[in-house]
């Protein structure tokens, strides 16, 4: 993998940029295809822009999409197919460019497969622009994150949960059978194909019984985006992965990740979807683990045992999660406290198909890994099939 990516890297941008072009290049205006004048990345490594102005000779940059700690995605217009891409312009520090790297070696691997078409984000080519590596994508609609934050984190229709559920964990399967962990799995992370929505009657405002509306989706079409930290199963393997709030048991234990992390995290997202909240909204580890005992039990006694060095300090005469006596103020008490236990939050949201929702969840969130549902076992489950 390594030689593959050192070639690639080679490669130049059709602007011949990499270093600074010559004085004369600096002062041509950016018209037509010609690139804007040379500006340093600002102190964080990102690519400086104006908007309209080019992208190399083949891109014109019309918006800023979004912005992550990888660097920004800016909407382009290609003037050679006449179409709308997305291009995530990575930040010019080297460890951020080698996921970048990475990132285009899964997206290759994944494209092998005419299946991908439709699970993830279609990669279009990327190249090498004045130190950052850029990766043109197809442009797709907003995640559903982005969604939930629309509508002021109202939660999705059970039905519609079912969908992305499905399509989620059939691109996961895919990964899979490719040796591929995600480690990333977050609502952040899937895209709706079209940005289309419609307006439906909410809830009634009580103060002044105004009729509240919220946003659905035209299409439960989703794409999974963002593999710069996927692992592949033979290689080494980081101790920490996945975004706090999605992160199995086994990672923060220290007992070492595989495929099933994916799992956990599909589970997590699946609450969330059908709350609208995301289930374990904690920074710290201790009460990540409290967290996790007062929605799904106690963590068995095997995984405590087994626990790093670094990890037996959340546990008493290591067997115990060493809670509350540890916690950091009275506000994270009563953060746990405020838990529910995974099946009454499920009754409180999926009325007619609780039963069968928490079923799919407590296989999702088992905290052995292990005893984790596959990505085939949990699309076999009767929640989706379970249509009425």
């Amino acid at each position: 993998m390594e030689s593959s990516r050192s070639r690639k890297r080679a490669r130049q941008d059709w602007d011949g940029a990499g270093a600074p072009p010559p004085p004369a290049e600096r002062a041509v205006v950016a018209r037509g295809g010609a690139s804007p004048p040379w500006r340093d990345d600002d102190r964080d490594g990102h690519y400086v822009f104006d908007l309209g102005e080019n992208l190399n000779r083949r891109y014109k940059i019309l918006s800023k999409m979004g912005e992550g700690t990888f660097g920004r995605v800016l909407e382009c217009w290609d003037r050679e197919t006449h179409e709308y891409v997305a291009i995530k312009v990575v930040r010019s520090i080297r460890k951020y460019r080698d996921a970048a790297m990475i990132e285009i070696d899964v997206l290759n691997r994944l494209a092998e497969n005419e299946r991908y078409r439709s699970l993830c984000v279609q990669i279009q080519g990327w190249f090498d622009y004045r130190n950052h590596i850029c990766i043109v994508f197809e442009k797709l609609g907003p995640s559903l994150y982005d969604f939930l934050k629309r509508n002021r984190y109202q939660p999705f229709p059970v039905e519609l949960v079912r969908e992305f559920g499905r399509q989620l964990l059939e691109s996961v399967a895919y990964m899979h059978e490719l040796r591929l962990i995600h480690t990333d799995l977050k609502p952040e992370n899937i895209l709706l194909v079209s940005s289309e929505y419609i307006r439906v009657p909410g809830s009634k405002k009580n103060s002044q019984d105004e009729m509240h509306f919220k946003c659905l989706p035209k299409s439960s079409a989703i794409k999974l985006i963002d593999f710069g930290s996927t692992a592949f199963d033979n290689q080494e393997h980081s101790s920490i992965v996945s975004t706090r709030h999605y992160r199995a048991p086994e990672i923060i234990l220290g007992l070492g990740w595989s495929f099933p992390c994916d799992l956990w995290s599909v589970g997590c997202i699946l609450v969330e979807l059908c709350s609208g909240e995301a289930l374990f909204q904690t920074h710290e580890n201790l009460e990540h683990l409290a967290m996790m005992e007062r929605v799904l039990g106690p963590l068995p006694e095997h995984m405590i045992r087994k626990a790093s060095s670094s990890a037996q300090k959340y546990f008493r005469r290591g067997v115990r999660l060493n809670w509350p006596e540890g916690a950091v103020s009275r506000e994270s008490i009563r953060a746990v406290k405020k838990l529910d236990r995974l099946k009454d939050l499920v009754a409180r949201k999926a009325d007619h198909s609780r039963a069968v929702l928490a079923d799919l969840l407590y296989g999702l969130l088992k905290f052995e890994p292990s005893e984790r549902l596959t990505a085939q076992e949990a699309l076999d489950h009767p929640f989706f099939r379970n249509t009425t």
